[in-house]
């Protein structure tokens, strides 16, 4: 765990493939490579681009240590022979990293096809990075983009992501924790990652600490009295009617000593019937501002319906079908060579084909310009920096058909990709994570009041378009 970062959390193949372009002298070639998704997640109509920060994390500490050139010296072909050349190891040993990137901004909503990153630079090395983009990427863009569903799910109430003990290990947790806070929740069971990424950290207590007492009451004033400025009191141990009562009892202890109960916290049963019951006691008794948290198995359709339903719940303590991204468990990101310089020093167009359209990839070296009609986006289109895109541009929308579309009527536009690495050296001022929160919220909200469920328009520009589509002809 505490060289997560280094350059061997790769697949091996990423270096049998470098040890290859090394042999043949390939290896500084110059490369271009784009990553990207070619389906939404959740069956919505965009993702919420997340985890630029700790890409910038890894390739901050992107070097072979001797400890990882000396486990690479132990690995043997299939005579038991060593698998890399000395040489070999000497040069990963003394490679520092040197590529280009550019990037869209954490917390900018993304659609399918458009490349989230560029990488351009020595062959060697945009191969070697490929596998750790696309688990950093492709995971945090997930988890962020569940978490925005949530939120707009949850409205203006806050949700609490209360995941680490059912997520995918360490790691995941901390990366969820990180992109479930920069999708719009407010805070985190997880104290690691409050530290580590400056993310607000809440939690109750567990059923444990009611049972170790003799009774629910007198658990509930034992807790507010060694924790009178945070007490929330999870009422449904036994019985949860009987445990709001107890949690009032407790109230009102607390506030002769100059406290206020926080909030009570459900966990189990009929949420909307409870949390309406439990609402009518707390105003009864005067404890009209103490929230009502739920935390039982919740996801933005749970939320939904029970705000639908008429549910009292104002705080929403969301875990494992967060973290983990339950119901789309992956987000399938890829990363493509579009380019290569050859030995003379030009540009090559580079594709990939396939039986499936959706597979072909895309040549070139790539920019993605968003338009915008009175600040609405109306269309994303791709084109090829080399070659440029015109002020009425000319695209043909993916996924749907050949036919070129012509945009005319347009107000603005900005290019998304952003100058993050030149020659190694990271460009880009760091932005903390809360404004990287903030971001993903105005962009969310703007995004969804205007588009909602429809489908947005991703293009090709013409140009490139019509490269493409000789490549195609040509391989095939």
């Amino acid at each position: 765990m505490s060289r997560t970062f280094t350059p061997l959390l790769t697949d091996f193949y990423q270096l049998t493939m470098a040890s290859g372009y090394w042999q043949l002298g390939m290896h500084e070639h110059e490369a271009t490579f784009h990553l990207l998704f070619r389906k939404n997640p959740f069956k919505d109509n965009h993702a919420l681009s997340c985890g630029l920060g700790t890409v910038i994390d890894y390739l901050e500490q992107w070097t072979f240590e001797q400890d990882d050139i000396d486990y690479l010296a132990t690995l043997t072909n299939a005579k038991q022979l060593p698998l890399f050349k000395p040489e070999f190891l000497d040069y990963l040993a003394n490679m520092r990293f040197t590529c280009d990137i550019d990037a869209i901004p954490e917390g900018t909503i993304v659609f399918p096809h458009i490349p989230l990153l560029r990488v351009q630079g020595p062959l060697i090395q945009c191969q070697l990075l490929e596998t750790a983009l696309l688990n950093i990427i492709n995971f945090q863009t997930l988890i962020a983009t569940k978490a925005a569903r949530v939120c707009l799910a949850a409205g203006n109430q806050p949700v609490i992501e209360f995941g680490l003990r059912r997520s995918q290990g360490p790691d995941g947790a901390l990366s969820a924790s990180r992109a479930a806070y920069i999708g719009g929740c407010a805070a985190t069971s997880n104290t690691l990652a409050g530290k580590l990424y400056d993310i607000p950290v809440r939690g109750t207590h567990a059923h444990s600490w009611v049972t170790a007492f003799n009774s629910e009451k007198e658990a509930f004033e034992a807790y507010t009295e060694v924790m009178p400025h945070n007490s929330v009191l999870l009422v449904d141990t036994y019985n949860t009617i009987e445990g709001v009562a107890h949690a009032i009892e407790a109230g009102v202890q607390l506030r002769a000593q100059g406290a206020e109960l926080a909030a009570i916290r459900l966990d189990s049963g009929d949420m909307a019937d409870l949390s309406i019951k439990a609402r009518k006691m707390l105003d009864q008794a005067g404890f009209t501002k103490t929230d009502i948290m739920a935390s039982n198995s919740l996801d933005e359709y749970v939320v939904a319906a029970l705000k639908k339903s008429g549910a009292k719940i104002t705080t929403w303590g969301v875990g494992t079908n967060l973290v983990t991204a339950y119901d789309h468990p992956a987000l399938d990101g890829v990363y493509k060579m579009s380019s290569l310089k050859n030995s003379a020093g030009d540009w090559q167009y580079k594709l990939k084909l396939s039986e499936q359209e959706v597979k072909i990839s895309n040549p070139g070296r790539h920019q993605v310009r968003r338009f915008f009609v009175n600040e609405k986006f109306i269309t994303d289109i791709i084109y090829d920096i080399d070659v440029g895109i015109s002020e009425t541009p000319s695209f043909t929308q993916l996924d749907q058909s050949l036919q070129h579309t012509r945009l005319d009527d347009y107000d603005a536009s900005v290019d998304l990709l952003e100058p993050l690495y030149r020659n190694g050296e990271l460009v880009q001022p760091i932005k903390s994570i809360h404004e990287i929160r903030q971001d993903a919220l105005n962009e969310t909200k703007r995004f969804h009041e205007q588009h909602q469920d429809k489908p947005y328009p991703v293009g090709l520009e013409k140009k490139i378009h019509d490269v493409k589509l000789a490549l195609m002809k040509k391989y095939r």
